[in-house]
């Protein structure tokens, strides 16, 4: 019988510099993605959500250039995009429990991540605008994680439909995709665990 991964971590020495250090590290650790068909009520409420945009905005961003933004669908905005992903799904020829399914992909929270790329930009690359918009996503999925919450964030080809792109984005945005948050129906399952050593080496 293989031992839990919170078992796993327990045993792991963390270099925290405080208590309130290691502590905030150990359910740092404990963060796995978990889909929407596995969320229920209740979602981040308004002033969590705010604490959520609090955490994206502490990404690394080369001159403030914020190149993100979150469009929030909760109550009559969950209705209004399960109508978006219905036609969706329909336009592509789904019926049935399949077109059903469309629907019940928003809920309970969704959090669409909407980026604003300056190509032109003299100062800031791209690509380290998009590292911010990464380092966002990554923030933003970790404090629902503190605030007790689960979340998933998900894109694919619904991302790229003309009518949902026109339902959320401005001009010159570009729709990402949806963070998925609420609270975890039943226990967290993890993956599996990937040994750090694979990704660390020295110069």
């Amino acid at each position: 019988m293989q031992p839990e991964a919170g078992d796993i971590l327990a045993e792991i020495p963390i270099p925290a510099g405080t208590p309130e250090g290691e502590a905030g590290l150990r359910l740092l650790l404990t963060r796995y993605s978990v889909s929407a068909k596995h969320l229920g009520a209740p979602g981040p409420s308004d002033e969590q959500l705010w604490t959520m945009a609090l955490a994206a905005l502490r990404a690394p961003d080369h001159n403030k250039r914020i190149p993100f933004r979150f469009v929030v669908a909760r109550d009559a905005g969950l209705e209004k995009l399960a109508d978006l992903f219905e036609d969706y799904g329909r336009r592509r020829g789904k019926t049935g429990d399949a077109l059903a399914l469309e629907r019940e992909r928003a809920t309970p929270v969704v959090i669409a991540v909407i980026a604003r790329i300056d190509d032109h930009d003299p100062e800031v690359p791209a690509f380290e605008q998009w590292a911010c918009v990464g380092g966002a996503i990554s923030n933003a999925l970790t404090a629902l994680h503190l605030m007790g919450y689960a979340g998933k964030m998900v894109s694919g080809h619904r991302a790229a439909d003309p009518a949902i792109v026109a339902a959320h984005c401005r001009s010159g945005e570009m729709l990402v995709g949806w963070i998925a948050a609420g609270t975890p129906r039943g226990q967290i399952t993890p993956r599996g665990e990937v040994d750090p050593a694979g990704i660390l080496s020295k110069f």
